[in-house]
C-alpha cells in the first residue's frame, strides 16, 4: 500500500521528505540555541546536507516533468547518502573514540584558516567534539537519529526511483 502511494503520489512523497528535513533542522536549532549544544563539524556538515535535501525536494515536488522528478530524485539519494555517511562516521567515533581526544578548530575555523583540500578530511577525521554524545533519545544520539534519518530518505529516494523506472518501462 505505501508502495502504491509512492508510485501515484511522488511529488507528495516528495513535499513530506521537504517538510520532514525543515522539522529535523528545526529540532537541531532547537538543540543549539534553546539547550545549548555546540554542534561539530560533522554535526554542521550534516546539517548542510539537510538543508540540501530539503531544498532539492521542495524544489523537485514542483516538477511536472518526469524527467526532473527523477532528476530531483537522485540528486536527493546522493544528497542523503553522502549525510548518511557523515552520520555513520560520527556514530562510529562516538562508539570507538580516538584515543587522543583533542579538540579542534571549529568548523568556521578550519575554512578560515586551511585551504579546502586540508580543511575536508579534518573533517572526516573528527574531533574530540564528535565523538562526545551530549544529548540521547531512546538510546541514540544525535548521530545515530540523523543516519537513521538519512537512512530513511535514501531507501524512500530508492522506492521513488525504482517505482516510477518500472512504470516509465511498462509503457
Amino acid at each position: 500500500m505505501l508502495l502504491t502511494y509512492f508510485e501515484a503520489a511522488p511529488r507528495r512523497v516528495l513535499a513530506l521528505v521537504s517538510v520532514a528535513c525543515v522539522a529535523m533542522l528545526a529540532f537541531g536549532l532547537y538543540l543549539q540555541h534553546v539547550v545549548g549544544l555546540e554542534p561539530c563539524p560533522m554535526c554542521i556538515v550534516q546539517r548542510y546536507a539537510l538543508i540540501l535535501v530539503a531544498i532539492v525536494t521542495g524544489l523537485t515536488a514542483f516538477a511536472s516533468k518526469k524527467g526532473l522528478l527523477m532528476t530531483g530524485a537522485f540528486v536527493t539519494l546522493l544528497l542523503a547518502g553522502f549525510g548518511a555517511f557523515v552520520a555513520a562516521r560520527q556514530s562510529f567515533l562516538q562508539w570507538y573514540p580516538p584515543e587522543v581526544a583533542s579538540c579542534g578548530r571549529d568548523f568556521y575555523g578550519m575554512i578560515e584558516t586551511f585551504p579546502l583540500q586540508r580543511v575536508i578530511p579534518m573533517i572526516f577525521k573528527g574531533s574530540g567534539d564528535c565523538s562526545k554524545i551530549d544529548w540521547t533519545f531512546l538510546g541514540l544520539s544525535i548521530a545515530n537519529w540523523s543516519f537513521l534519518c538519512f537512512s530513511a530518505i535514501v531507501l524512500v529516494m530508492l522506492a521513488l526511483l525504482v517505482l516510477r523506472g518500472r512504470t516509465a518501462a511498462a509503457r
